[in-house]
């Protein structure tokens, strides 16, 4: 049974690794980057359940962690262009105002 299902997550991982770089927009990518993230918690949970190593499921749950970190640095990224401290509310207004509608 756990077989079936870590055969199944891999499919799906490949099949998510082809949207990520046929993705056509930038979100698109973004999405299916941290949706392959939770397929591979997954993978690496049926895995441990498979062979009989319960300690994978604390590998999963880090790994959970890191996934949900990066996609929000990420999107923190590509919508301020910086990581550090969000900028000043100036520089959001006069951003917003001199873009063309």
């Amino acid at each position: 049974m756990f077989a079936f299902v870590t055969i199944t997550i891999f499919v799906c991982m490949v099949m998510i690794m082809i949207r990520l770089f046929a993705g056509p927009t930038l979100y698109d990518r973004v999405l299916s980057l941290n949706t392959f993230g939770t397929c591979t918690v997954l993978f690496i949970g049926t895995v441990g359940l498979l062979f009989g190593r319960p300690d994978f499921l604390d590998i999963a749950l880090l790994y959970a962690l890191i996934n949900f970190v990066g996609t929000i640095a990420v999107l923190k990224f590509f919508r301020y262009r910086r990581l550090g401290d969000a900028p000043e509310t100036q520089e959001i207004a006069t951003s917003e105002s001199e873009a063309p509608q």
